[in-house]
């Protein structure tokens, strides 16, 4: 993995103390508007991870599998993906 670390995990950690805001809201019965408003900043959030975690895996792994000319590896990398794909289609 050549994943930038520190701003991936400064942004896990974002995310993880803005969970711990909602658990606050829901015990302090806020507003849902602004519970639902925070999960949805939570899941662009994590949507911004998983891409910055999708293309290095792209730029890595699957080129890495490409340029060694092994089909078999080639093939795992792509079955990969594919798997990855249909799960987020769901």
């Amino acid at each position: 993995m050549n994943l930038e670390k520190e701003p991936t995990v400064k942004r896990l950690n974002r995310i993880e103390g803005q969970v711990r805001g909602i658990v606050r809201m829901i015990e302090e019965e806020r507003y849902c508007i602004d519970v639902l408003q925070q999960i949805q900043a939570i899941k662009s959030a994590l949507a911004k991870v998983e891409d910055a975690i999708l293309k290095d895996h792209s730029a890595m792994c699957v080129e890495n599998a490409i340029a060694s000319g092994d089909e078999a590896e080639q093939r795992k990398k792509f079955a990969e993906l594919i798997d990855l794909l249909s799960k987020v289609k769901t």
